[in-house]
């Protein structure tokens, strides 16, 4: 190191002249044979130009606590370095990390409910734009039967229709059994155990018919819609249609809707006489109530208007369902993981909804009366 920058003198140097990083780091090997440094044996007499670099090696080599005391032993310095060697020592001295915020749980428990219902309304205005996008589509396509696409939507009412026969038929099978069988024991204490048939059609008729088909669709085909366009999504293929042309909402999501619009009122249909089978047989084991009276019964005191009713609600059922399920699908962002995600959303949107809007509509028909 050339003598100009450095001077010692037993166990006392000094420093001066100008200096570069290089200097430092010379320096700092020459003081670490000195071993621990003292503020007598460092001086700093010219010392005109001290960089941060500089100043934070000569903390390290003297200490923080020294270096704070540098006005006691340094007075030939000039003040401007003995406030950068003071701040430098400070900022060395002071913890890297910062204390943990403490936790305000009112706050981040209003924050989160906050996030959720924004996440929630932009989730609900998504949904009604695309619900417009697909009727919009569906009024452009009603005069031109040459874009219409038979092939996919026969194809998507065998997948979400035809093959969900058996599921529904049984699942509505066995809860009209349970049905019947709770109502033959409550009424059974009243003597009232004929008005199990009723109890029976009214509630398959207007609502378990209808709602557990949709639920059942709303777990087995939204979520199959989800995973079918979001794998599409994933491999670009949405993106190669919009390429050439071709309206993704024309060929991949009318098909789906209007496959679902057909299916599901019959799986209703479905339904409701799996229903009645059900409560037949368990009125005829467990009541004494012949086939014959369960029929005389329903003809007597059921009318078609609660069936209409129970029917009506299908393709609403069907609309919102295929829609939660191919919008889910476009939003996949292109992993697996996306597509687990989205997959799971609209299966959870699915159902809220159908269950939503049946307990709307049980109010409405319950107001007017039908």
């Amino acid at each position: 190191m050339p003598n100009e920058w450095i001077t010692q003198q037993g166990e006392h140097v000094s420093l001066h002249g100008e200096w570069t990083l290089r200097h430092y780091a010379e320096l700092k090997r020459a003081l670490q044979q000195q071993g621990q440094l003292s503020s007598a044996s460092l001086s700093l007499p010219g010392f005109e130009e001290l960089d941060t670099a500089g100043a934070a090696l000569i903390v390290e080599l003297l200490g923080v606590e020294k270096t704070k005391q540098i006005g006691d032993w340094a007075n030939d310095l000039p003040q401007v370095q003995q406030a950068l060697l003071i701040r430098i020592a400070e900022a060395m001295d002071a913890p890297l990390e910062n204390p943990p915020p403490r936790p305000k749980r009112i706050s981040e428990a209003l924050a989160t409910v906050g996030q959720q219902m924004v996440a929630l309304g932009s989730q609900q205005r998504q949904l009604l734009a695309f619900i417009g996008l697909v009727l919009a589509t569906f009024t452009s396509l009603m005069f031109r039967p040459r874009h219409w696409r038979i092939t996919a939507t026969v194809a998507h009412i065998q997948q979400s229709g035809l093959n969900a026969v058996p599921i529904v038929a049984l699942l509505t099978f066995m809860v009209g059994a349970v049905v019947a069988f709770l109502g033959a024991t409550v009424l059974q204490d009243f003597g009232a155990t004929v008005y199990t048939i009723d109890l029976v059609a009214f509630s398959f008729l207007r609502e378990f018919g209808v709602l557990l088909a949709a639920i059942l669709l709303a777990g087995r085909t939204a979520s199959a819609f989800t995973a079918q366009l979001g794998a599409m999504k994933s491999n670009e293929e949405i993106d190669a249609l919009k390429t050439l042309g071709l309206d993704p909402i024309e060929l991949l999501v009318l098909p789906r809707v209007m496959a679902m619009l057909i299916s599901l009122p019959l799986l209703a249909f479905v339904g409701m006489l799996s229903g009645l089978v059900g409560g037949a047989v368990v009125a005829t084991l467990s009541l004494d109530i012949s086939v014959s009276q369960f029929i005389t019964t329903l003809q007597k005191d059921v009318s078609v208007t609660h069936f209409l009713v129970g029917l009506s609600k299908a393709p609403v059922f069907a609309f919102v369902i295929a829609v939660i399920g191919c919008l889910e699908g476009f939003k996949v962002s292109g992993s697996a993981q996306s597509v687990g995600a989205h997959t799971t959303s609209s299966v959870v949107q699915a159902i809220f909804m159908v269950i939503l809007i049946d307990a709307l509509a049980a109010l409405f028909f319950m107001e007017m009366g039908w």
